[in-house]
């Protein structure tokens, strides 16, 4: 086989107008003699290239044109690698896909154009949101709810409905980009799992009543806490729970429970009530007669007290004077039961009657006038 066939059985030169060109260039007329190269005309080169730019291939200052154009692509190869941080922003620099450094201060910056070293911006000022339990449709106009995710089941056994939005902004912004894939799903996917572990430990009646900030506190701290155990670059900065319902399913079973619940309230209230009226009362009487026995234990040590010292007075005047006193006493006591009984007067002496009328003076001591005048 000749020079010729090996030459014309490979694929065409491009560059090669001429086929009985033997070069790539179009310069020589034959195969170069084994052990000899010349290489590449530049001249020739220049000129290929001024007329495929339009040039007619002559003229001195090919290679100045060729060196412009080439410096020209160089400057505007280095250029491209100019950047502008705005604030709020950072910038990713990757040099050969790793990561070279961060760029945070707002401002211009340079980094090697493409493909030496690419660059990644970032608003990491910016409140991003995720929803779980429903998606905005119509331009966010209105709702629609998304069971699987909204649908939870709470500590006492029942069903809620609940919406909830993630507000969240990233915090680094290179673990952001390189330590978790999708970092959108995954938040949401991470909040979720923190929803129904939170909803899991709650009462239904707390969940939908005065309690529901505080289980978006929790859910707040537990979505914190797995992200960062991730290394996610993620800052959650609030939990809104949008809206917390009973299924429809169980709403007539609630409401009978929370009827209930009420009745219960409510016996609880009136005993509640009638136990704050009988036990003031209770404690009032105790109080008097607590009171009523201390004034009688008192009433009695006076009397007896009292009257132990009397006797011990009339013993000593009775030591000092016995007849006396023996004498004082009989006529005290005498004159005591007399004050208070009927009086008859026996005379025994003789020719008397025996028995003498007493004329009761105390009893008729008030004579009418009539009575009187009569």
């Amino acid at each position: 086989m000749t020079g010729n066939d090996n030459r014309n059985s490979g694929p065409r030169n491009p560059w090669n107008q001429n086929p009985q060109n033997n070069g790539p260039w179009g310069q020589g007329q034959g195969p170069t003699p084994q052990g000899t190269d010349n290489g590449p005309d530049l001249d020739m080169i220049i000129r290929r290239i001024k007329s495929i730019l339009g040039g007619n291939g002559t003229g001195t200052n090919d290679g100045r044109v060729f060196i412009s154009i080439f410096a020209i692509a160089l400057v505007l190869w280095l250029a491209s690698g100019i950047f502008r941080i705005e604030p709020g922003e950072n910038a990713v620099i990757q040099r050969f896909g790793a990561i070279d450094r961060t760029q945070g201060q707002p401002g211009l910056g340079y980094h090697l154009p493409w493909p030496v070293e690419t660059l990644t911006k970032l608003n990491v000022m910016l409140d991003r949101r995720t929803q779980v339990g429903f998606t905005d449709v119509g331009n966010g106009t209105r709702k629609q709810d998304v069971p699987e995710e909204s649908l939870m089941l709470t500590a006492d056994a029942n069903i809620v409905d609940i919406d909830v939005v993630v507000l969240w902004n990233i915090a680094d912004a290179d673990k952001y980009l390189f330590s978790i894939r999708n970092p959108e799903q995954t938040i949401k996917r991470v909040a979720e799992s923190a929803i129904r572990e939170a909803v899991g430990q709650t009462r239904l009646q707390t969940i939908i009543t005065a309690g529901r900030d505080d289980v978006a506190l929790r859910i707040q701290k537990l979505t914190q806490s797995i992200l960062d155990s991730y290394k996610s670059g993620v800052a959650i900065k609030q939990v809104l729970i949008q809206e917390a319902t009973v299924h429809p399913e169980v709403l007539e079973a609630y409401n009978d429970v929370a009827a209930s619940r009420q009745d219960a309230e409510r016996y609880q209230n009136e005993a509640m009530i009638y136990r704050n009226d009988i036990l003031p009362r209770a404690r009032g009487a105790a109080i008097k007669m607590t009171q009523d026995a201390e004034a009688y234990k008192q009433d009695v040590l006076a009397r007896a007290t009292g009257d132990a010292q009397r006797f011990s007075q009339i013993l000593e005047a009775y030591k000092s004077g016995k007849d006396v006193t023996r004498d004082r006493i009989y006529i005290e006591t005498m004159e005591r039961v007399l004050s208070t009984s009927n009086r008859v007067i026996i005379d025994q002496k003789e020719g008397t009657q025996g028995v003498v009328p007493v004329l009761p003076l105390d009893a008729s001591r008030v004579i009418p006038q009539t009575q009187t005048a009569q």
